[in-house]
């Protein structure tokens, strides 16, 4: 069974060199689609050249990126949803709320959010959530603000285990990537504790590469590794866990 990056900015400039070999060694691992998360408006052309050129293998998101969200956000959200009027997208994403870089747009950052998640939930498509140092922030958010129908992942999952089942209790999946194979890393716990339903593979792609590649550029091929880790943890076959994990993204994102 073909494995699916469910998240993977592999449309950025890091690729440019060489994208086709990248794509090629994605093939030989195993991989089948390679599912594209938006950033905003300087980058939504480059992301449907390349999604286009790849004969269906990549297959683009459409959204406003928290760390995009400054005092213009509405006109950026405009174009999200003059480009959601337009096309059929996989998921609404990535959004979410970013208090690493910066907390000067935390209000534009919210309702940039919940906007977009209604959208998703409107639509019938999955909301993809970027919750980077703002976890509780976000699961506060969506559990006062219940939206109907409203279903998604919490992308590069990196919380406690309790917040993990505040997540599933909210009907959503955890984005495993690259950090589970780090030395340090609490996501072991996470997912032994979790329904193996209730999570999606990615690689966040330039970004978070596993060991034995941490430090380097990430890629999809590397989805192997995360596969290994997350089969020894579970105690079981990697054909296994890519079999659950596959099926759990193909449920997600309604693939054919």
């Amino acid at each position: 069974m073909k494995i699916i990056d469910t998240h993977c900015h592999i449309y950025l400039e890091e690729f440019d060199a060489d994208r086709d070999a990248v794509l090629s060694r994605a093939e030989m691992a195993g991989v089948g689609h390679i599912l594209c998360p938006a950033i905003d408006s300087r980058t939504h052309q480059r992301m449907h050249e390349v999604c286009r050129s790849s004969g269906g293998k990549l297959v683009a998101m459409m959204g406003l990126h928290p760390t995009s969200v400054k005092e213009n956000f509405q006109e950026e959200l405009k174009i999200v949803e003059e480009y959601l009027s337009k096309h059929q997208y996989i998921a609404i994403g990535e959004v979410g709320i970013d208090l690493y870089w910066d907390t000067t747009h935390i209000q534009e950052q919210e309702e940039a959010f919940l906007i977009q998640a209604r959208w998703a939930a409107s639509m019938g498509i999955p909301v993809v959530i970027h919750s980077r140092n703002s976890m509780k922030h976000l699961l506060d958010l969506l559990e006062t603000n219940r939206i109907e129908y409203l279903t998604g992942v919490f992308h590069c999952f990196s919380g406690t285990v309790e917040e993990a089942l505040r997540v599933v209790e909210l009907g959503f999946y955890l984005g495993i990537g690259g950090p589970l194979t780090y030395k340090k890393s609490t996501l072991p716990d996470v997912i032994k504790q979790i329904p193996q339903q209730r999570i999606v593979l990615e690689t966040d792609a330039p970004y978070l590469p596993p060991v034995p590649h941490r430090g380097k550029r990430n890629e999809p091929s590397y989805l192997s590794y995360i596969v290994q880790h997350l089969a020894q943890h579970w105690e079981t076959s990697e054909e296994e866990a890519r079999h659950i994990t596959t099926s759990n993204a193909h449920q997600l994102f309604q693939l054919s």
